[in-house]
């Protein structure tokens, strides 16, 4: 006979709290900007399915209008009970507040990927994932491919670039400041052509995505990151190009900036409301 909390009992009880889990979905936010803010207006407007909730956000400063709870620490927002929680405040607080959180079972989703170029917080991460049963999601978010990148990756990539163009605007507050007078280009500038562990940590609000693409293909140390200034345009353009076993991959984006951040586009906002959508749904496409 099987008693409560002996080992055959656990996994049916776990199976039917997953199933009762899977039948609400409780999202979590840390932080408010150009990534987060979009997805409670679409929430508050009703733009998400009925069993999608969102049950506050981790910000620094309290915030009475924002429409949700608002807490200023990872165990306050712990205490909202989220199943699912979406970063998007800067690589400073992937350090801060994603450990305790993967350490409490969750799953998190970071955006600002950049800051796992930094080998000992990635482990970290990871060993507190483990520990504790979370998940640490690196979601497409502003570049699309991954998926196709990543199937390249079982059978091995040979060579990866990503290439990021943005306007120079894009550029103000990075190390592209002292190299060029950004704001009297008339050409285009090449602000740094690399490896991407060597040059995303230096442009944290700019290029995750060049992380991302290394976490899926080549790696950190194998995948090249080129990065442009460019006058001439005004959305911000990126190439993703990878070689490999499965034969060559290319794609191209051009997409509108945040009028909130013109470091980042109003696609990874979209991107976020189609992953939170997928992770609550049954149908699931692209996985």
């Amino acid at each position: 006979m099987t008693t409560p909390g002996s080992p055959r009992s656990r996994p049916a009880a776990r199976s039917a709290a997953n199933r009762r889990m899977g039948q609400v979905l409780k999202v979590g936010l840390i932080g408010l900007g150009a990534v987060a803010a979009p997805l409670v207006r679409q929430y508050l407007a009703g733009g998400f399915p009925r069993n999608v909730v969102f049950v506050g956000a981790l910000v620094r400063t309290p915030r009475p209008d924002a429409g949700l709870p608002t807490v200023t620490t990872a165990a306050a927002l712990l205490a909202l009970e989220p199943d699912y929680i979406v970063e998007g405040a800067g690589h400073g607080a992937v350090q801060t507040h994603v450990e305790p959180l993967l350490r409490a079972g969750k799953e998190v989703a970071v955006t600002s990927i950049g800051a796992l170029i930094d080998d000992g917080l990635r482990a970290r991460l990871l060993d507190a994932a483990t520990a504790g049963g979370g998940k640490l999601i690196l979601p497409s978010a502003g570049i699309g491919g991954l998926d196709m990148l990543a199937a390249m990756a079982e059978g091995g990539v040979d060579s990866a670039v990503v290439t990021v163009r943005k306007p120079p605007a894009a550029w103000l507050g990075t190390p592209g400041e002292k190299l060029v007078d950004l704001m009297a280009l008339r050409a285009p500038a090449v602000l740094f052509d690399g490896t991407v562990r060597e040059g995303a940590p230096h442009y944290p609000g700019n290029v995750n995505i060049s992380a991302a693409a290394a976490f899926a293909g080549a790696g950190l140390d194998k995948t090249r990151l080129v990065i442009i200034a460019d006058p001439t345009i005004v959305n911000h353009v990126i190439d993703l190009e990878a070689t490999g076993a499965a034969g060559r991959l290319a794609f191209h984006e051009d997409m509108i900036p945040s009028p909130a951040n013109p470091k980042t586009g109003v696609i990874v906002a979209m991107a976020l409301a189609k992953t939170i959508r997928q992770r609550a749904g049954s149908f699931v496409v692209g996985a």
